[in-house]
């Protein structure tokens, strides 16, 4: 399904107002292979999207308007690709639409909906690429999720008990919605606790990762970025070195995640495409690490991926559209 006078495969956001439709639109209008065909957002509708940007655009994605899309108008609305970036609970109405009306369109789906469900392939492409390739419905991982995998994925034959994640958010992980978790005035000097049981992103490592974690979410007065400081008990005794070199061994070769020794910042992630995982302190006689894993949530937690995402689903290079010269 091409769109207009390009031959680039044509794709749509429904969803678009929040902070991370924002950065898909900035990864999508910059794509070699793909065209922008619309962009939903009930509360922005008539807008251009231009207005958005931190940048000035240009080319056909210039003209483009935010639209309010209820799920029945995407039957007249063919595209190769559809991500939805919907609040959690609402995506199943337009998949049901895309589904019956253009059975060939892929999916992307940013929310938690399908994340637990074996129809979906879950998109973390570090950890699970080829069931991605030409996937036609994909269900993108959680901010803190990815985070706490990438962290754990090397030492998953390797853990002696239950590891334990405290996880640290800039309140943009919170959404557009006001709360409490994105009250700027709540949040000075502040760093505030919450779900500190139960919360959707434990029970998601928990189930895709195939081991049990314990999570421990805040939300702090940064805007954007994760740090995750991930406690692991191992069944066996090892080494600094040896511990760091599998690391790198494991995510050899991946564009998007970095190894450091060094104790890696959520500073030096901000806006930026991949995740650094380091710190590596053992303790218990080399019998349990402190490792620290950070990326931005909003583009290696959200947009990034579910570029990658889409990449994989039609088939292009998986990092397409994606500046890796400086990912980590």
């Amino acid at each position: 399904m091409t769109s207009g006078n390009t031959n680039k495969l044509s794709v749509g956001i429904v969803g678009a107002r929040g902070f991370v439709g924002v950065e898909l639109i900035k990864l999508l209008i910059d794509h070699g292979d793909l065209n922008l065909a619309y962009v939903g957002s009930r509360s922005l509708a008539g807008e251009p999207i231009g207005q958005y940007m931190s940048r000035h655009i240009e080319g056909p994605a210039r003209s483009l308007v935010f639209e309010a899309l209820a799920p029945d108008d995407l039957a007249d609305r063919p595209v190769d690709l559809c991500f939805l970036a919907l609040p959690n609970g609402l995506a199943a109405a337009y998949v049901a639409v895309i589904s019956a009306e253009h059975p060939d369109c892929s999916i992307v789906d940013i929310s938690a909906d399908f994340r637990f469900s074996d129809d979906w392939v879950y998109g973390l492409p570090e950890l699970g690429r080829e069931a991605l390739k030409g996937a036609s419905r994909i269900s993108n991982p959680g901010c803190y999720a990815t985070a706490m995998q990438l962290a754990l994925a090397p030492l998953k034959d390797h853990m002696d008990g239950v590891p334990s994640c405290f996880g640290v958010s800039g309140y943009s992980g919170a959404g557009t919605r006001p709360s409490p978790k994105n009250d700027r005035v709540k949040l000075r000097d502040n760093l505030m606790p919450y779900s500190l049981e139960g919360h959707l992103h434990e029970r998601e490592v928990s189930h895709h990762l195939g081991h049990a974690v314990h999570f421990m979410p805040h939300v702090s007065p940064l805007f954007r970025g994760i740090s995750m400081t991930v406690n692991v008990p191992l069944a066996e005794t090892w080494s600094r070195d040896d511990l760091i070199d599998r690391y790198q061994k494991f995510y050899s070769g991946e564009k998007l995640v970095s190894v450091t020794g060094d104790m890696p910042e959520v500073a030096d992630i901000q806006e930026r495409h991949g995740c650094t995982i380091g710190g590596f302190a053992l303790a218990d006689g080399g019998r349990r690490v402190v490792l620290v894993s950070v990326l931005d949530n909003l583009l290696k937690g959200a947009a990034t991926q579910a570029l990658q995402n889409a990449n994989l689903a039609l088939k292009l290079k998986e990092l397409a559209g994606i500046d890796v010269s400086s990912a980590c």
